[in-house]
Protein backbone atom coordinates (compact mmCIF):
# COMPACT_ATOMS: atom_id res chain seq x y z
CA UNK A 1 0.00 0.00 0.00
CA UNK A 2 3.26 2.38 0.81
CA UNK A 3 4.66 1.38 -2.10
CA UNK A 4 1.29 2.28 -4.45
CA UNK A 5 1.09 5.98 -2.33
CA UNK A 6 4.45 6.61 -2.81
CA UNK A 7 3.97 6.14 -6.94
CA UNK A 8 0.76 8.18 -6.74
CA UNK A 9 2.38 10.96 -4.83
CA UNK A 10 4.84 11.30 -7.66
CA UNK A 11 2.53 11.64 -10.41
CA UNK A 12 0.77 14.62 -8.09
CA UNK A 13 4.06 16.06 -7.76
CA UNK A 14 5.10 16.19 -11.28
CA UNK A 15 1.63 17.34 -12.42
CA UNK A 16 2.26 20.25 -9.76
CA UNK A 17 6.14 21.04 -11.48
CA UNK A 18 4.29 21.13 -14.93
CA UNK A 19 2.61 23.68 -13.57
CA UNK A 20 5.55 26.19 -12.67
CA UNK A 21 7.63 27.65 -15.03
CA UNK A 22 9.24 25.41 -17.29
CA UNK A 23 13.04 24.90 -17.13
CA UNK A 24 15.23 24.76 -20.49
CA UNK A 25 14.95 21.02 -21.24
CA UNK A 26 14.84 18.82 -24.22
CA UNK A 27 14.90 18.52 -27.84
CA UNK A 28 12.73 21.13 -28.60
CA UNK A 29 15.49 23.74 -26.92
CA UNK A 30 18.41 21.81 -27.46
CA UNK A 31 19.52 21.26 -23.74
CA UNK A 32 20.05 18.50 -21.97
CA UNK A 33 18.91 18.45 -18.35
CA UNK A 34 20.62 15.98 -16.21
CA UNK A 35 20.09 15.69 -12.23
CA UNK A 36 22.75 13.87 -9.89
CA UNK A 37 22.04 13.80 -6.49
CA UNK A 38 25.24 14.66 -5.12
CA UNK A 39 26.76 18.55 -4.72
CA UNK A 40 30.04 18.27 -6.53
CA UNK A 41 32.61 19.62 -3.92
CA UNK A 42 34.55 20.78 -6.82
CA UNK A 43 34.73 21.18 -10.79
CA UNK A 44 38.11 21.13 -10.80
CA UNK A 45 39.20 17.47 -12.76
CA UNK A 46 41.95 17.09 -9.50
CA UNK A 47 39.59 18.32 -6.47
CA UNK A 48 36.68 16.29 -6.32
CA UNK A 49 36.52 12.06 -5.78
CA UNK A 50 32.98 12.27 -7.16
CA UNK A 51 31.74 10.41 -10.34
CA UNK A 52 30.13 13.21 -11.48
CA UNK A 53 33.43 15.00 -11.41
CA UNK A 54 34.83 11.79 -13.94
CA UNK A 55 32.25 12.53 -16.48
CA UNK A 56 33.04 16.40 -16.86
CA UNK A 57 37.07 15.48 -17.20
CA UNK A 58 35.56 13.81 -20.33
CA UNK A 59 33.46 15.84 -21.53
CA UNK A 60 35.62 19.71 -20.66
CA UNK A 61 39.34 18.82 -21.01
CA UNK A 62 41.43 15.98 -23.09
CA UNK A 63 43.88 13.67 -22.45
CA UNK A 64 46.82 12.83 -23.98
CA UNK A 65 45.14 9.59 -25.13
CA UNK A 66 41.86 8.15 -25.20
CA UNK A 67 41.01 4.47 -24.52
CA UNK A 68 38.13 2.98 -26.71
CA UNK A 69 35.35 1.47 -24.36
CA UNK A 70 34.60 -1.10 -27.04
CA UNK A 71 38.09 -2.43 -27.70
CA UNK A 72 40.36 -1.50 -24.92
CA UNK A 73 42.52 0.11 -27.71
CA UNK A 74 44.50 3.36 -26.77
CA UNK A 75 43.90 6.09 -29.46
CA UNK A 76 45.67 9.63 -29.67
CA UNK A 77 44.00 11.95 -28.53
CA UNK A 78 46.33 15.60 -27.73
CA UNK A 79 48.96 13.27 -28.43
CA UNK A 80 49.34 11.87 -31.97
CA UNK A 81 52.09 9.24 -31.04
CA UNK A 82 53.82 7.75 -28.62
CA UNK A 83 56.53 5.38 -27.15
CA UNK A 84 58.26 4.12 -24.51
CA UNK A 85 61.65 5.21 -24.70
CA UNK A 86 62.83 2.78 -21.79
CA UNK A 87 60.87 1.08 -18.95
CA UNK A 88 60.09 4.19 -17.23
CA UNK A 89 60.28 6.92 -19.84
CA UNK A 90 57.31 7.92 -22.26
CA UNK A 91 57.58 9.64 -24.99
CA UNK A 92 54.40 11.69 -26.69
CA UNK A 93 54.45 13.83 -30.06
CA UNK A 94 51.56 16.42 -29.62
CA UNK A 95 48.43 17.89 -31.67
CA UNK A 96 49.14 20.86 -33.20
CA UNK A 97 46.43 23.12 -34.23
CA UNK A 98 44.13 22.52 -30.78
CA UNK A 99 42.63 25.16 -28.94
CA UNK A 100 41.62 25.69 -25.70
CA UNK A 101 38.42 27.30 -24.63
CA UNK A 102 39.57 30.76 -24.06
CA UNK A 103 41.01 30.27 -27.03
CA UNK A 104 45.36 29.80 -26.01
CA UNK A 105 47.02 27.23 -27.93
CA UNK A 106 47.52 23.82 -27.08
CA UNK A 107 51.32 22.68 -26.89
CA UNK A 108 53.85 20.96 -24.66
CA UNK A 109 54.14 24.29 -22.12
CA UNK A 110 50.43 22.94 -20.98
CA UNK A 111 51.31 19.47 -20.77
CA UNK A 112 54.63 19.65 -18.82
CA UNK A 113 52.88 22.54 -16.63
CA UNK A 114 50.02 20.10 -15.63
CA UNK A 115 51.64 16.97 -15.23
CA UNK A 116 54.08 18.12 -13.25
CA UNK A 117 51.88 20.44 -10.65
CA UNK A 118 49.25 17.75 -10.16
CA UNK A 119 52.54 15.26 -9.20
CA UNK A 120 54.03 17.41 -6.45
CA UNK A 121 52.49 16.47 -3.16
CA UNK A 122 52.11 20.16 -1.70
CA UNK A 123 49.34 20.92 -4.27
CA UNK A 124 46.62 18.43 -2.31
CA UNK A 125 45.67 16.59 -5.63
CA UNK A 126 42.72 14.53 -3.79
CA UNK A 127 43.78 10.96 -5.55
CA UNK A 128 47.10 10.91 -5.30
CA UNK A 129 47.27 7.25 -6.47
CA UNK A 130 46.62 9.01 -10.02
CA UNK A 131 49.47 11.08 -9.91
CA UNK A 132 52.29 10.14 -7.79
CA UNK A 133 53.98 7.26 -10.23
CA UNK A 134 54.91 10.75 -12.02
CA UNK A 135 58.43 11.60 -11.74
CA UNK A 136 58.62 14.86 -14.01
CA UNK A 137 57.07 16.01 -17.21
CA UNK A 138 59.74 17.66 -19.79
CA UNK A 139 59.77 19.98 -23.00
CA UNK A 140 61.97 18.03 -25.76
CA UNK A 141 60.22 20.76 -28.34
CA UNK A 142 57.03 22.96 -28.91
CA UNK A 143 55.05 19.83 -29.42
CA UNK A 144 56.98 16.92 -28.07
CA UNK A 145 57.45 15.86 -24.27
CA UNK A 146 58.61 13.04 -22.12
CA UNK A 147 57.21 11.42 -18.75
CA UNK A 148 59.55 10.10 -16.21
CA UNK A 149 58.14 7.32 -13.85
CA UNK A 150 59.46 6.87 -10.33
CA UNK A 151 59.51 3.63 -11.24
CA UNK A 152 58.45 1.10 -13.30
CA UNK A 153 54.72 1.73 -14.09
CA UNK A 154 53.06 -0.24 -16.70
CA UNK A 155 49.49 1.02 -16.21
CA UNK A 156 51.09 4.57 -17.02
CA UNK A 157 48.86 4.62 -20.34
CA UNK A 158 45.37 3.36 -18.63
CA UNK A 159 45.83 6.26 -16.28
CA UNK A 160 47.18 9.08 -19.01
CA UNK A 161 43.87 8.01 -20.91
CA UNK A 162 41.79 7.70 -17.98
CA UNK A 163 42.02 10.87 -16.02
CA UNK A 164 45.22 12.80 -16.55
CA UNK A 165 43.16 15.84 -18.26
CA UNK A 166 45.59 18.51 -19.39
CA UNK A 167 45.46 22.09 -18.56
CA UNK A 168 45.89 25.43 -20.39
CA UNK A 169 49.04 26.06 -18.04
CA UNK A 170 49.10 30.24 -18.13
CA UNK A 171 45.33 30.39 -16.62
CA UNK A 172 45.87 27.74 -14.39
CA UNK A 173 48.37 29.36 -12.74
CA UNK A 174 46.78 32.85 -12.79
CA UNK A 175 43.28 31.25 -11.51
CA UNK A 176 44.19 28.06 -9.81
CA UNK A 177 41.93 25.61 -8.17
CA UNK A 178 39.62 27.80 -7.22
CA UNK A 179 39.25 29.49 -10.23
CA UNK A 180 39.44 26.28 -12.52
CA UNK A 181 36.16 25.41 -10.11
CA UNK A 182 33.73 28.36 -11.21
CA UNK A 183 35.22 29.22 -14.57
CA UNK A 184 36.41 25.43 -16.28
CA UNK A 185 38.63 26.19 -19.48
CA UNK A 186 40.11 22.65 -21.38
CA UNK A 187 40.31 21.54 -24.95
CA UNK A 188 37.13 19.15 -24.87
CA UNK A 189 33.73 18.73 -26.60
CA UNK A 190 31.84 20.49 -24.11
CA UNK A 191 32.85 24.42 -22.53
CA UNK A 192 32.19 25.58 -19.07
CA UNK A 193 29.49 28.06 -19.65
CA UNK A 194 28.43 28.74 -15.36
CA UNK A 195 29.22 27.10 -12.43
CA UNK A 196 26.29 28.06 -9.53
CA UNK A 197 28.30 26.30 -6.51
CA UNK A 198 25.76 23.63 -5.19
CA UNK A 199 23.09 24.06 -7.18
CA UNK A 200 23.78 23.88 -11.45
CA UNK A 201 26.65 23.32 -14.12
CA UNK A 202 25.80 24.14 -17.82
CA UNK A 203 28.02 23.59 -20.68
CA UNK A 204 27.86 24.16 -24.38
CA UNK A 205 29.38 22.62 -27.31
CA UNK A 206 33.04 23.22 -28.62
CA UNK A 207 31.52 24.33 -31.63
CA UNK A 208 35.89 25.02 -31.98
CA UNK A 209 36.24 20.70 -31.47
CA UNK A 210 39.28 19.55 -33.26
CA UNK A 211 37.84 17.10 -35.87
CA UNK A 212 40.24 14.34 -35.31
CA UNK A 213 39.67 13.51 -31.49
CA UNK A 214 38.80 9.91 -31.31
CA UNK A 215 35.68 11.25 -29.05
CA UNK A 216 33.94 12.46 -31.97
CA UNK A 217 32.14 15.53 -32.36
CA UNK A 218 29.23 16.58 -30.41
CA UNK A 219 25.79 16.65 -31.45
CA UNK A 220 23.40 18.00 -28.65
CA UNK A 221 23.88 21.92 -28.31
CA UNK A 222 24.26 22.45 -24.14
CA UNK A 223 24.45 20.24 -20.91
CA UNK A 224 22.25 22.06 -17.82
CA UNK A 225 23.29 19.82 -14.80
CA UNK A 226 21.27 20.03 -11.28
CA UNK A 227 21.86 18.71 -8.13
CA UNK A 228 18.95 17.20 -6.29
CA UNK A 229 19.17 14.66 -3.79
CA UNK A 230 15.73 12.87 -3.39
CA UNK A 231 15.49 10.44 -5.86
CA UNK A 232 11.53 10.60 -5.75
CA UNK A 233 11.73 14.71 -7.29
CA UNK A 234 14.02 13.62 -9.58
CA UNK A 235 11.81 11.46 -10.98
CA UNK A 236 8.99 13.72 -10.65
CA UNK A 237 11.49 16.30 -12.75
CA UNK A 238 12.00 13.51 -15.31
CA UNK A 239 8.42 12.49 -15.85
CA UNK A 240 7.22 16.46 -16.38
CA UNK A 241 9.83 16.80 -18.89
CA UNK A 242 12.15 19.38 -17.32
CA UNK A 243 14.49 16.67 -16.81
CA UNK A 244 15.48 14.24 -20.34
CA UNK A 245 17.90 12.05 -17.86
CA UNK A 246 18.72 10.86 -14.82
CA UNK A 247 20.49 7.70 -13.16
CA UNK A 248 21.00 5.85 -9.77
CA UNK A 249 17.30 4.76 -9.82
CA UNK A 250 16.52 2.58 -7.94
CA UNK A 251 15.19 -0.81 -9.16
CA UNK A 252 11.40 -0.74 -7.78
CA UNK A 253 11.30 2.86 -9.52
CA UNK A 254 13.29 1.84 -12.68
CA UNK A 255 10.72 -1.10 -12.97
CA UNK A 256 7.55 1.67 -13.03
CA UNK A 257 9.27 4.26 -14.83
CA UNK A 258 10.22 1.67 -18.13
CA UNK A 259 6.68 1.14 -18.58
CA UNK A 260 5.93 4.87 -18.94
CA UNK A 261 5.52 5.65 -23.27
CA UNK A 262 7.67 8.61 -22.92
CA UNK A 263 10.70 7.13 -20.98
CA UNK A 264 13.65 4.45 -21.92
CA UNK A 265 15.12 2.45 -18.52
CA UNK A 266 18.13 1.09 -19.13
CA UNK A 267 19.90 -1.45 -16.71
CA UNK A 268 23.71 -1.86 -16.97
CA UNK A 269 26.84 -3.41 -14.18
CA UNK A 270 29.35 -1.29 -13.54
CA UNK A 271 32.96 -1.07 -12.35
CA UNK A 272 31.68 0.19 -9.26
CA UNK A 273 32.99 -1.87 -6.21
CA UNK A 274 30.55 -1.53 -2.91
CA UNK A 275 32.36 -2.75 0.30
CA UNK A 276 32.28 -2.07 3.83
CA UNK A 277 35.15 -0.45 5.09
CA UNK A 278 36.71 -1.46 8.38
CA UNK A 279 39.18 0.44 10.89
CA UNK A 280 41.25 -2.21 11.03
CA UNK A 281 44.16 -0.23 11.40
CA UNK A 282 43.04 1.51 14.88
CA UNK A 283 44.43 4.70 13.24
CA UNK A 284 43.32 7.05 16.00
CA UNK A 285 44.05 4.59 18.99
CA UNK A 286 40.49 4.17 19.59
CA UNK A 287 41.01 0.59 20.45
CA UNK A 288 37.57 -0.05 18.29
CA UNK A 289 35.73 -3.72 18.54
CA UNK A 290 36.87 -3.47 14.39
CA UNK A 291 40.63 -3.50 15.15
CA UNK A 292 39.78 -7.29 16.01
CA UNK A 293 40.53 -9.72 13.08
CA UNK A 294 37.45 -12.02 14.48
CA UNK A 295 34.93 -9.13 14.90
CA UNK A 296 35.81 -7.96 11.42
CA UNK A 297 35.27 -12.21 9.94
CA UNK A 298 32.17 -12.03 12.13
CA UNK A 299 30.52 -8.89 10.41
CA UNK A 300 31.59 -11.02 7.21
CA UNK A 301 29.88 -13.94 8.19
CA UNK A 302 26.62 -12.15 9.93
CA UNK A 303 25.27 -10.60 6.35
CA UNK A 304 23.61 -12.20 3.39
CA UNK A 305 25.05 -10.51 0.59
CA UNK A 306 23.10 -12.71 -2.28
CA UNK A 307 19.78 -12.12 -0.38
CA UNK A 308 20.22 -8.11 -0.71
CA UNK A 309 21.30 -7.65 -3.70
CA UNK A 310 18.64 -10.04 -5.36
CA UNK A 311 15.71 -7.92 -3.52
CA UNK A 312 17.47 -4.56 -3.38
CA UNK A 313 20.48 -3.69 -5.82
CA UNK A 314 19.00 -6.64 -8.97
CA UNK A 315 19.64 -5.57 -12.39
CA UNK A 316 22.69 -6.83 -13.56
CA UNK A 317 25.23 -6.26 -10.78
CA UNK A 318 27.56 -9.48 -9.11
CA UNK A 319 28.50 -10.37 -6.12
CA UNK A 320 32.33 -9.25 -5.12
CA UNK A 321 34.65 -11.34 -3.38
CA UNK A 322 37.97 -9.14 -3.89
CA UNK A 323 39.15 -5.63 -3.62
CA UNK A 324 38.84 -5.30 -7.19
CA UNK A 325 36.45 -5.37 -9.88
CA UNK A 326 36.68 -8.61 -11.84
CA UNK A 327 37.55 -7.47 -15.22
CA UNK A 328 40.54 -5.05 -13.72
CA UNK A 329 43.87 -6.53 -14.94
CA UNK A 330 45.06 -8.32 -11.91
CA UNK A 331 42.07 -8.85 -10.09
CA UNK A 332 40.94 -12.71 -9.14
CA UNK A 333 38.20 -14.03 -6.74
CA UNK A 334 40.50 -16.97 -5.91
CA UNK A 335 40.64 -15.64 -2.07
CA UNK A 336 38.39 -16.63 1.34
CA UNK A 337 34.82 -16.07 0.91
CA UNK A 338 32.98 -15.47 3.95
CA UNK A 339 29.34 -17.11 3.73
CA UNK A 340 26.65 -15.82 5.28
CA UNK A 341 26.59 -17.80 8.41
CA UNK A 342 24.98 -16.05 11.59
CA UNK A 343 25.76 -19.31 14.15
CA UNK A 344 29.63 -18.38 13.44
CA UNK A 345 29.36 -15.13 13.15
CA UNK A 346 27.91 -15.14 16.83
CA UNK A 347 30.56 -17.79 18.08
CA UNK A 348 33.57 -15.28 16.73
CA UNK A 349 32.19 -12.36 18.36
CA UNK A 350 32.06 -14.59 21.84
CA UNK A 351 35.45 -15.52 21.14
CA UNK A 352 36.64 -11.88 20.42
CA UNK A 353 35.00 -10.90 23.94
CA UNK A 354 31.71 -9.70 22.59
CA UNK A 355 29.37 -12.33 23.62
CA UNK A 356 26.29 -10.01 23.99
CA UNK A 357 27.71 -7.86 20.74
CA UNK A 358 28.51 -4.31 20.96
CA UNK A 359 27.15 -0.81 19.61
CA UNK A 360 29.03 1.18 17.01
CA UNK A 361 28.31 3.66 13.88
CA UNK A 362 27.77 2.69 10.41
CA UNK A 363 28.42 5.64 8.00
CA UNK A 364 27.86 6.36 4.67
CA UNK A 365 25.99 8.29 1.80
CA UNK A 366 24.58 5.79 -0.87
CA UNK A 367 22.11 2.73 -0.73
CA UNK A 368 20.46 3.85 2.51
CA UNK A 369 18.16 0.66 2.12
CA UNK A 370 21.11 -1.60 1.86
CA UNK A 371 22.55 0.01 4.71
CA UNK A 372 19.32 -0.47 6.50
CA UNK A 373 19.34 -4.33 5.61
CA UNK A 374 23.10 -4.74 6.57
CA UNK A 375 22.19 -3.10 10.02
CA UNK A 376 18.88 -5.89 10.29
CA UNK A 377 21.49 -8.50 9.81
CA UNK A 378 24.06 -7.22 12.18
CA UNK A 379 21.40 -6.75 14.96
CA UNK A 380 20.46 -10.27 14.25
CA UNK A 381 23.75 -11.42 15.85
CA UNK A 382 24.10 -8.43 18.57
CA UNK A 383 25.84 -5.93 16.83
CA UNK A 384 23.81 -2.62 16.97
CA UNK A 385 24.71 -0.54 14.50
CA UNK A 386 23.49 3.25 13.91
CA UNK A 387 23.45 4.60 10.49
CA UNK A 388 25.26 8.12 10.35
CA UNK A 389 24.24 9.79 7.05
CA UNK A 390 26.37 11.96 5.40
CA UNK A 391 27.85 13.94 1.95
CA UNK A 392 30.42 12.05 0.70
CA UNK A 393 33.34 14.41 0.96
CA UNK A 394 32.11 14.28 5.26
CA UNK A 395 32.66 10.81 5.46
CA UNK A 396 35.60 10.15 3.43
CA UNK A 397 37.36 12.96 5.78
CA UNK A 398 36.36 11.38 9.03
CA UNK A 399 37.41 7.73 7.24
CA UNK A 400 40.79 9.54 6.40
CA UNK A 401 41.27 10.90 10.02
CA UNK A 402 40.23 7.49 11.70
CA UNK A 403 37.34 8.49 12.90
CA UNK A 404 34.63 5.78 11.26
CA UNK A 405 34.76 2.16 12.60
CA UNK A 406 32.69 1.08 9.01
CA UNK A 407 31.55 2.78 6.46
CA UNK A 408 29.38 1.63 3.59
CA UNK A 409 31.71 2.36 0.73
CA UNK A 410 31.71 2.23 -2.74
CA UNK A 411 34.27 2.99 -5.57
CA UNK A 412 34.65 2.91 -9.55
CA UNK A 413 38.51 3.00 -10.07
CA UNK A 414 37.80 6.03 -11.99
CA UNK A 415 37.31 3.46 -14.78
CA UNK A 416 41.17 2.55 -14.52
CA UNK A 417 41.06 -1.49 -15.91
CA UNK A 418 43.63 -2.04 -13.36
CA UNK A 419 43.72 -3.28 -10.22
CA UNK A 420 45.75 -0.56 -8.77
CA UNK A 421 43.17 1.48 -9.14
CA UNK A 422 41.42 -0.23 -6.57
CA UNK A 423 43.38 -2.11 -4.11
CA UNK A 424 45.84 0.20 -4.56
CA UNK A 425 44.22 3.17 -3.51
CA UNK A 426 42.76 1.38 -0.31
CA UNK A 427 45.23 -1.03 0.55
CA UNK A 428 48.56 1.06 -0.68
CA UNK A 429 49.65 3.28 2.21
CA UNK A 430 47.46 5.86 0.93
CA UNK A 431 45.61 8.26 2.76
CA UNK A 432 42.44 5.81 2.37
CA UNK A 433 44.41 2.89 3.96
CA UNK A 434 42.68 1.27 6.92
CA UNK A 435 44.38 -1.76 7.35
CA UNK A 436 48.24 -0.38 7.26
CA UNK A 437 49.82 -3.81 6.03
CA UNK A 438 53.15 -3.54 5.27
CA UNK A 439 53.43 -6.80 3.41
CA UNK A 440 50.22 -6.07 1.38
CA UNK A 441 52.04 -2.76 1.01
CA UNK A 442 55.06 -4.33 -0.30
CA UNK A 443 53.28 -7.26 -2.72
CA UNK A 444 51.26 -4.09 -4.30
CA UNK A 445 54.31 -1.48 -4.60
CA UNK A 446 55.36 -4.90 -6.47
CA UNK A 447 52.46 -5.46 -8.90
CA UNK A 448 52.01 -1.46 -9.19
CA UNK A 449 55.44 -1.31 -11.02
CA UNK A 450 56.66 -4.31 -12.63
CA UNK A 451 56.79 -4.50 -16.08
CA UNK A 452 56.25 -8.63 -16.37
CA UNK A 453 52.39 -9.09 -16.04
CA UNK A 454 52.93 -12.33 -14.42
CA UNK A 455 54.95 -10.76 -11.93
CA UNK A 456 52.10 -8.35 -11.27
CA UNK A 457 49.39 -10.89 -11.31
CA UNK A 458 51.43 -13.48 -8.75
CA UNK A 459 51.45 -9.93 -6.28
CA UNK A 460 48.31 -8.84 -6.74
CA UNK A 461 46.73 -12.20 -5.72
CA UNK A 462 48.66 -12.44 -2.69
CA UNK A 463 47.53 -8.94 -1.72
CA UNK A 464 43.92 -9.64 -2.54
CA UNK A 465 44.48 -13.11 -0.77
CA UNK A 466 45.69 -11.22 2.50
CA UNK A 467 43.49 -8.61 2.54
CA UNK A 468 40.48 -11.07 2.27
CA UNK A 469 42.02 -13.42 4.99
CA UNK A 470 42.43 -10.36 7.59
CA UNK A 471 39.16 -9.02 6.57
CA UNK A 472 40.52 -5.75 5.91
CA UNK A 473 37.25 -4.77 3.95
CA UNK A 474 34.37 -6.95 3.10
CA UNK A 475 33.21 -6.53 -0.52
CA UNK A 476 29.32 -6.92 -1.30
CA UNK A 477 28.33 -6.51 -4.99
CA UNK A 478 29.11 -3.99 -8.38
CA UNK A 479 26.52 -1.48 -8.55
CA UNK A 480 23.90 -1.90 -10.80
CA UNK A 481 22.99 1.39 -12.85
CA UNK A 482 19.45 2.40 -13.53
CA UNK A 483 19.53 4.94 -16.39
CA UNK A 484 16.16 6.92 -17.29
CA UNK A 485 16.10 9.32 -19.80
CA UNK A 486 13.82 10.69 -22.62
CA UNK A 487 12.54 8.64 -25.65
CA UNK A 488 13.80 11.83 -27.58
CA UNK A 489 17.49 11.01 -26.76
CA UNK A 490 19.81 8.59 -28.61
CA UNK A 491 22.15 7.78 -25.95
CA UNK A 492 23.51 3.95 -24.69
CA UNK A 493 25.38 3.31 -21.28
CA UNK A 494 28.78 1.77 -20.67
CA UNK A 495 29.97 -0.36 -18.06
CA UNK A 496 32.95 1.93 -16.89
CA UNK A 497 29.92 4.01 -15.52
CA UNK A 498 31.42 7.09 -17.69
CA UNK A 499 27.97 8.92 -19.84
CA UNK A 500 30.22 10.08 -22.69
CA UNK A 501 27.05 12.68 -23.74
CA UNK A 502 29.37 13.70 -26.71
CA UNK A 503 28.64 10.11 -28.44
CA UNK A 504 24.69 11.21 -27.42
CA UNK A 505 22.06 12.96 -30.00
CA UNK A 506 18.52 13.87 -30.36
CA UNK A 507 15.85 11.70 -32.39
Amino acid sequence: MLKKFSWFCLMVLSIFILTTPAAQAGKANDTLSILHNIELSSVDNYFNTDRLGVVLCHHIWDSLLYRDFKTGEYKPNLATSWKYADSKTLEFDLRQGVKFHNGDEFDADDVVYTLNWISDPKNGVKSQQNVNWIEKCEKLGKYKVRIKTKKDFPAAAEYIAGVLAIYPHKYYAQVGPEGMAIKPVGTGPYRGVEVVPGKSITLAKNENYFAASPKGKPSIGKIHIRFISEVNTQIAELMSGRADWIWRVPMDQAEKLAKMPKITVETADTMRVFFLHFDAANKKGRNSPLNKLKVRQAISHAIDKETVRKTLVKGASQIIHSACYPTQFGCTDDVVKYEYDPAKAKKLLAEAGYPNGFEMEYYGWRERPEMEAIMGYLGAVGIKAKIQWMQYAAVRDKIRAGEVDMSHNNWGSYSIHDASAFTGNFFGGTADDNARDPQVIQWLQIADTSIDPEVRKKNYKLALQRIAEQAYCLPLWSSNMNYAYTKELNFTAQPDEIPRFFNASWK
